[in-house]
């Protein structure tokens, strides 16, 4: 069986809505790695189990309040080969 046409991509998706999330599945199910950031409270790791728009990806949940946690983002970033963010200009 040949592998994935994306196999081998490791995407960063900072957790939102709209296109974001459905831009992340379209990847995961093309074979990519897609790594998606919640934020704490945010419901997606609770709803990762019944929200068709958040599967086939891993997610961790960061407070990017905290510097340790932009650390950490910045640190998975530099190992990534994209970014999926749809915050309004200037937020991320």
């Amino acid at each position: 069986m040949a592998s994935p046409p994306l196999a081998g991509l490791r995407i960063l998706e900072m957790a939102g809505i709209g296109p974001g999330p459905f831009c992340g599945m379209m990847l995961a199910d093309h074979g990519a790695e897609v790594i998606r950031v919640e934020r704490p409270g945010a419901s997606g790791l609770t709803e990762a189990a019944r929200d068709p728009l958040l599967r086939s990806r891993r997610t961790i949940m960061l407070d990017l309040k905290k510097p340790e946690a932009i650390a950490a983002v910045r640190r998975i970033a530099a190992t990534c080969d994209g970014l999926i963010e749809g915050f309004r200009p200037g937020v991320m």
